[in-house]
């Protein structure tokens, strides 16, 4: 695929680009919780608007019902990115409509605005081809150009990820260069110890990457509420805990594939368990109760990993040349179930090897927590996108972009 450097030597100025970003963050009313996914895009937006480029940024943030929706709005994003920038962004307050026409055409050189949700357009996410694409050529009547640099959203067949490119020359931008560099690193020229830190709630999320890590990864680490499964397809009796039974076939399987494949796949050895999920909002203390992960008590729900595990994770990540964290070990939102997912990205910090975070809530716990993200190989900005490449599959969006 074509880069934006090959389109900057081209020359860029007066020319309108449309930036396909992923600007969906999270938002507590109209405040950004965690900037991260803006802050990924500002070198493309920065390169293109000091070329003298005019660039209209575009994204998708949650999932309104193709319709405008004010608590998706990419307002709050705009006005960030601007901060961001440091210069004034404008901001169209619908997708292709005349606020879109104007606010681009008002555009002078180097300028840069952010048109309305994507989604607030049902022609995104139709998966009628000729709906979608319907809205793809509304999209490309504002631009001459397109530069694809959403990461997050490359895993999706949407109108701006994958029919616009096919409207428009088209080019990867710096934040899917890097991603697709990374990943590279994590399924072509692997150095070994290959370990594999997977957590997060469910495990169905995460078997087509497991099947798949089989037959790549040294050592797969498993934590969060997926691994309650796990430890069910042992036998094991888990109380409460979340528990996806149709998933334990499946389980075993892999279980059994590891074993004879030679990987090490290893699952929680204690955790914290309570009798209820804890307060979110209150965040007020919940005194869980440390007990051995073959060994939950009826009533009883484990939240994170417990002081063994952690220290048994940490030592399995010591010697990693490659590691890919995806998923918490645990309600890491609640200071009393942080201490996994903290110890497990304190030992990618102390690893010697190239770290990757695999994005989504692996990314905002870096965040939330307080680690500094430049101790890290990588962080990724797209978790569901992440796993799909690991899985094999092909990303619409990232073929949209091969010539």
């Amino acid at each position: 695929m074509k880069t934006i450097d090959e389109l900057l030597s081209e020359g860029v100025a007066g020319k309108r680009v449309f930036v396909r970003a992923d600007l969906n963050v999270p938002l507590d009313g109209t405040t950004i919780t965690d900037d991260g996914r803006i802050r990924a895009v500002v070198p493309t937006v920065k390169a293109l608007a000091e070329a003298g480029a005019r660039v209209v940024v575009a994204s998708h943030l949650g999932r309104p019902k193709g319709a405008p929706d004010p608590a998706f709005s990419l307002a709050p994003a705009a006005a960030r990115l601007g901060e961001l920038l440091g210069a004034d962004v404008a901001f169209a307050t619908d997708t292709v409509g005349d606020s879109a026409t104007s606010t681009v055409a008002g555009l002078a050189d180097g300028q840069v605005a952010v048109i309305e949700n994507l989604r607030f357009n049902a022609g995104e996410t139709f998966k009628d081809d000729a709906e979608r694409g319907a809205f793809a050529d509304r999209l490309a009547a504002l631009a001459d150009v397109y530069v694809g640099d959403g990461f997050g959203a490359v895993h999706r067949k949407h109108a701006s990820v994958f029919d616009l490119p096919a409207r428009l020359p088209h080019y990867a931008g710096y934040l899917i260069a890097t991603e697709v560099g990374v990943l590279k690193k994590l399924t072509d020229d692997v150095k070994r110890p290959y370990v594999v830190a997977l957590g997060g709630a469910k495990v169905s999320d995460k078997l087509a990457v497991i099947d798949q890590l089989l037959g790549k990864a040294d050592r797969i680490l498993i934590g969060g509420g997926m691994a309650y499964t796990f430890l069910k397809a042992q036998g094991h009796e888990i109380g409460s805990s979340l528990l996806q039974e149709d998933q334990i076939p499946a389980v075993r399987e892999y279980l059994e594939r590891a074993e004879k494949n030679g990987v090490e796949l290893v699952l929680p050895v204690d955790t914290l368990v309570a009798a209820e999920f804890p307060d979110m909002k209150a965040k007020a203390p919940s005194h869980p109760a440390t007990v051995a992960a073959d060994a939950i008590p009826a009533g009883h729900m484990g939240l994170d990993i417990g002081p063994e595990t952690r220290k048994l994770y940490a030592s399995k990540l010591a010697d990693a040349a490659t590691v890919f964290w995806n998923g918490p070990m645990g309600v890491f939102e609640h200071p009393d179930y942080a201490e996994g997912t903290k110890a497990v990205a304190q030992a990618l910090i102390d690893s010697p090897g190239f770290t990757v975070v695999g994005g989504g809530d692996s990314a905002a716990a870096v965040r939330t927590l307080g680690f500094d993200e430049q101790a890290f190989g990588h962080i990724s900005t797209g978790g569901g996108a992440s796993l799909e490449y690991l899985e094999g599959k092909t990303l619409p969006g990232l073929a949209a972009l091969e010539d």
